[in-house]
């Protein structure tokens, strides 16, 4: 068993299971939770075929993925409540793996056949992908696009490994440590990248416009009035 193969059933485990979690959160029934699950471990896969040129038909011939993810839905499904509310606390751990895990094999799936721009698009996508889509069958907004740094570390890994830095087992092993630690770090301490928010600037300046609307339309009536 190759590295590639390694990292793609970790992360195809992590994510199948994080997908089956957040079915059973929003009340899916059994049916929703293995095509949530199987959404967030191959979506990525999916979109970062499409954009580098692979037929997408070639999800059908990893047989072994796609046994992993059923059997890791199944237990996922079956599992006691009060297991799965241990897994919740390390929900980001085990999403950190995933992202880790699928970043390194996109990043693995593109290089040598693709520019370094395009092994860093099959790193993040790979990554973020099935998330992404888990997210927005969920009713939920992307997790990825708004919480701490998340998609920036499966680019930087895709980036190392396009400049060719990280390329032996133990090299890529090191890796992977390597990201899940920053993501982590970025969950405790709460690192996001710049954000602006006109949501709130939009709201202060309606609130001002009615004020100044309401200052208009009492100084008229002060002026009627001394009139």
């Amino acid at each position: 068993m190759d590295v590639f193969t390694v990292f793609s059933i970790i992360g195809t485990i992590a994510f199948a299971v994080s997908g089956a979690i957040v079915a059973m959160e929003e009340e899916y029934d059994i049916l929703g939770v293995y095509v949530l699950g199987l959404v967030t471990a191959f979506g990525g896969g999916v979109i970062r075929n499409l954009l580098i040129g692979v037929p997408v038909t070639t999800l059908w011939t990893q047989g072994l993925l796609l046994k992993t993810a059923v059997v890791a839905m199944t237990i996922a499904f079956i599992l006691p409540v009060r297991w799965i509310k241990y897994w919740r606390r390390s929900e980001a751990f085990f999403d950190a793996i995933g992202l880790s895990a699928f970043a390194i094999q996109g990043a693995l799936y593109a290089t040598g056949k693709h520019p370094l721009s395009a092994v860093i698009v099959a790193a993040m996508l790979t990554g973020i992908g099935g998330g992404m889509i888990r997210d927005v069958l969920a009713g939920r907004k992307p997790l990825v696009l708004r919480d701490e740094i998340y998609a920036v570390w499966a680019m930087a890994a895709g980036a190392v490994i396009g400049l060719g830095w990280f390329k032996t087992p133990v090299e890529l092993l090191i890796l992977f440590g390597i990201v899940i630690a920053f993501r982590m770090l970025s969950v405790h301490y709460k690192w996001r990248l710049p954000r602006r928010s006109l949501k709130y600037a939009l709201a202060q300046s309606i609130h001002a416009g009615e004020q100044q609307s309401a200052a208009a339309v009492e100084s008229n009536e002060e002026k009627g009035d001394h009139s």
